[in-house]
């Protein structure tokens, strides 16, 4: 094989590459809109009336992830099964956005913590590396930080909204959070940049609780923490 044609063929592996590269960044887009309509469906929540209609926006949020599920089914077809990671930057942060949108979903409807299972499950991808296009476990625990600030938020506009209980349950979740991630030894630098997040989350929401506590309005139920 002469230089020329080695050249040749070399720019015929970077052409279909690119190709490649196009056809996922398409699809991505559709995905980043989709996110976009979630996550404006769920700001709602933070008005003053928005807690009485959570059930009414965490539904039509789950209506819009039947149109995520089927944009990643597409993104599927897009590129070999094998080089999920040779492509992984390019939905990185949407999967990581997406995930953290099913963790608030979750939460809103149960006031618990939404598995890596069962985010998998409301995006319609795999668990397992090996079973094809899956959730990556540091983009479900970078949703789930994501999710903690958005909380911190809830907390001050539940105060705002009259809901006075609604601060010390997150409070107590927040706090539960942070005690997991510290049994994990991140060796994700981005990861454990927003894990230093979390402690502010926490401070925000003490700061919450304790401005309650001082005005007699932190009143907890023996049986608020099984809400």
């Amino acid at each position: 094989m002469s230089v020329t044609e080695m050249f040749s063929y070399i720019q015929g592996f970077l052409s279909a590459d690119q190709d490649v590269r196009e056809d996922i960044r398409k699809v991505v887009q559709l995905l980043e809109q989709t996110a976009r309509e979630i996550l404006t469906v769920l700001q709602s929540v933070h008005q003053p009336s928005g807690f009485k209609e959570i059930p009414s926006k965490c539904a039509k949020a789950r209506e819009l992830f039947c149109t995520v599920k089927t944009h990643l089914a597409d993104l599927k077809t897009k590129f070999p099964v094998e080089q999920y990671y040779r492509f992984h930057e390019h939905w990185r942060f949407v999967l990581q956005r997406l995930a953290f949108l099913s963790a608030f979903v979750v939460y809103l409807e149960t006031e618990t913590l939404v598995t890596r299972e069962d985010v998998a499950q409301i995006l319609g991808i795999e668990v397992v590396r090996e079973k094809g296009f899956h959730l990556d476990i540091e983009d479900y625990l970078a949703g789930v930080l994501i999710m903690a600030s958005e909380l911190s938020r809830l907390a001050v506009n539940s105060v705002t909204a009259g809901d006075y209980t609604r601060p010390l349950r997150i409070s107590n979740f927040i706090n539960e959070l942070d005690s997991g991630f510290r049994l994990l030894n991140l060796k994700n630098d981005p990861l454990r940049k927003r894990y230093d997040g979390l402690k502010y989350d926490v401070k925000k929401i003490e700061e919450v609780v304790y401005d309650l506590s001082i005005r007699g309005l932190a009143k907890e139920p023996e049986s608020g923490m099984d809400k």
